[in-house]
């Protein structure tokens, strides 16, 4: 799955290489409603061709049309949509009624922007996250290691900088597929994950039909120890088959992944736990890792509403929410 802002750094750094100066813009908060979250990207050249979205519509034109004005002609900037008191406020009114914060970025073609850039697109396609801040007055950016979870984007107007989490596309692996898993597929997907499928059973793979998943006819243990989880990915085992669940989650500890858990019933998820520290030679710290029972407690008990648990906690867990916090 090509994840937006790849495409957007993609296309930003073809301008520069074409010796275009860029526009990048960052959302870098939302209060009230907003169909785009915190760290979206959008950028744009001169003329206003541009790759992205901040709002979905009203918010780009008015951008757009300011940018071939020649407003945002001078350095690093900050402009508040949808508050009358704020700037920019008076000039667009947002129809939801929310208000929308955007970093605004100048950047030359030159090969300190470049690198920049460089770094960016790696970081998306490669497996370690970062954080890439900006420094408010000065327009200075530097990248620091991090490990993806928590807010995308996390202003400190002390110290007069913003952060901006930047990280490979979030990936769902479903060790195994089963109703819940397939349910679980469903809700992933327009959340923004690339999913693939792990299952041996011929019959169970032709009984899946979510468009858009990469199957995978092997093991889901072989394929997550083939190098397949990174640290923004989440590893779920849901088919009640100990023979695929177990030696999922024995190879699931061993990576980066951010979420690994498994279905069953807490007398199950006990049972399992003893198995996995008996047989599997898993430690303590490892254990730990398994979320068991797997998601939120919502009584869940069709296999929509299972999916929804999971993938509810998976995405408190991407945002670094406590579950005592919802």
């Amino acid at each position: 799955m090509r994840h937006l802002d790849l495409q957007v750094v993609d296309q930003a750094l073809s301008w520069l290489r074409e010796g275009r100066r860029i526009w990048l813009c960052t959302v870098l908060a939302t209060f009230g409603s907003s169909p785009r979250e915190p760290g979206s990207l959008l950028v744009a050249r001169g003329d206003g061709r541009h790759v992205g979205s901040l709002s979905g519509g009203c918010v780009e034109e008015d951008f757009l049309a300011r940018l071939r004005d020649g407003e945002f002609d001078g350095g690093l900037q900050t402009l508040r949509y949808g508050d009358p008191e704020g700037p920019g406020g008076p000039r667009i009114s947002l129809p939801c009624g929310g208000i929308l914060d955007v970093l605004i970025e100048p950047l030359e073609s030159d090969a300190a922007t470049l690198t920049h850039l460089e770094v960016m697109q790696a970081t998306l396609l490669g497996q370690r996250p970062l954080v890439r801040r900006v420094d408010l007055a000065s327009g200075r950016l530097q990248f620091v290691e991090d490990d993806g979870l928590g807010p995308r984007v996390v202003e400190d107007r002390g110290a007069g900088e913003v952060s901006l989490r930047i990280g490979p596309a979030a990936r769902l692996i479903l060790a195994g597929i089963s109703p819940v898993a397939d349910a679980c597929a469903e809700f992933a997907r327009p959340l923004g994950f690339e999913v693939i499928a792990c299952d041996p059973r011929e019959e169970a793979r032709a009984q899946f039909h979510v468009e858009g998943v990469e199957v995978q006819s092997v093991l889901p243990s072989t394929f997550i120890a083939s190098g397949a989880c990174h640290a923004a990915t989440a590893v779920v085992a849901l088919t009640h088959d100990p023979r695929i669940d177990d030696l999922a989650m024995i190879e699931a500890v061993r990576t980066p992944a951010f979420y690994i858990g498994v279905m069953g019933s807490q007398r199950t998820s006990t049972v399992r736990a003893e198995r996995l520290r008996r047989s599997g030679g898993l430690s303590e710290e490892e254990l730990g890792r398994i979320r068991m029972p797997i998601g939120l407690a919502l009584g869940s008990k069709t296999p929509a509403e299972i999916a929804l648990a999971v993938m509810a906690d998976i995405v408190r867990v991407q945002r670094g929410r406590s579950r005592e916090s919802l």
